[in-house]
């Protein structure tokens, strides 16, 4: 038995539903008598009669009425296979895995994720927790698609966009002196305090523009406690263990016992950037790209659909 090929069963099943050999053949523009021999290849091939023909109408053997839901259900998953390819070939499907700092989970990632997924619903998407470094490493062994990430970056392995841009705040424990003060803090009334920071190889942006505060303020923080993740940070304050200058978005965090206060003096907005490497050819992450360019032309200094901060921030 030789296998059938497409245009074969496309035939067959456009008779099988006219159950006549004409109105089937102007259906599939083509004449009767190639779509009649067709048929009989067809039949010759499976070694089974389709239909039984008379001159007054044609019908479906029992092996035909099997054959046609057969062979629908192959014309429907190649159809299926066919539109999945070209989705994927423009983006509209895949995978993508996704690196992301703490205070992007507190800003744009979660609404970001979201209304992607809602106009890609065929994009699954994997997501882990990791500081710029580790995704810079991620990113060149091709473990991750992209990052957002804080700068500075090697210019020349990845290609970013800055997502969003925000100020920095104090974090002081609810019962520290600071925290009862109304309006904007200068940064010289920490000079004595001790700092929780992260350290300066896992967040160098940051930290460059924290410690150029405090040397303008004219002192160098003294770093009592330091910690990986910005919500640990926020923990160690509410802990009373020290102060933090972290970016605003920290006030979604709802870490209890904390009390947040402008910063007064100018700083340049921290940075978040979304990352990927130059030599990517992937659609979907072309696609992710451009979604959230065109998300990132409506962000000023507020995150995008940030999620409500427990604690009231003190101007």
């Amino acid at each position: 038995m030789t296998i059938p090929d497409l245009r074969q069963l496309r035939q067959f099943i456009a008779v099988a539903e006219h159950l006549h050999f004409g109105r089937a053949a102007d259906a599939l523009h083509i004449s009767q008598p190639p779509l009649s021999r067709s048929i009989q290849d067809l039949e010759a091939r499976l070694g089974a009669r389709l239909f039984e023909r008379s001159r007054r109408k044609v019908e479906l053997t029992p092996a035909g009425a099997w054959y046609l839901e057969e062979a629908r259900q192959v014309i429907a998953r190649l159809e299926r296979a066919s539109r999945a390819m070209a989705d994927l070939a423009a983006g509209g499907a895949g995978a993508l895995r996704i690196g992301f700092v703490t205070i992007a989970d507190y800003s744009v990632l979660p609404g970001l994720l979201t209304r992607f997924k809602a106009a890609n619903p065929g994009v699954s998407m994997s997501l882990r927790e990791l500081v710029t470094e580790a995704q810079l490493d991620a990113l060149a062994a091709g473990e991750l698609d992209l990052g957002f990430v804080l700068p500075p970056l090697p210019s020349r392995e990845v290609e970013s966009f800055a997502v969003n841009r925000e100020k920095l705040v104090v974090a002081l424990h609810e019962h520290h002196p600071l925290a009862i003060g109304r309006g904007p803090l200068a940064i010289k009334a920490l000079a004595e305090e001790p700092f929780v920071m992260v350290p300066s190889n896992l967040a160098r942006g940051l930290s460059d523009v924290v410690l150029g505060l405090c040397t303008r303020a004219g002192f160098a923080p003294r770093v009592a406690q330091e910690a990986v993740q910005m919500q640990t940070v926020v923990s160690l304050v509410s802990s009373g263990l020290g102060v933090a200058i972290v970016p605003e978005s920290l006030l979604n965090l709802r870490r209890s016992g904390v009390v947040y206060r402008t910063v007064r003096d100018a700083h340049p907005r921290i940075e978040l950037r979304v990352a990927w490497r130059r030599d990517s050819h992937s659609a979907t992450l072309a696609r992710f790209v451009a979604f959230a360019r065109a998300s990132a032309g409506l962000v000023d200094s507020a995150p995008l659909n940030p999620r409500p901060a427990r604690r009231r921030l003190e101007r």
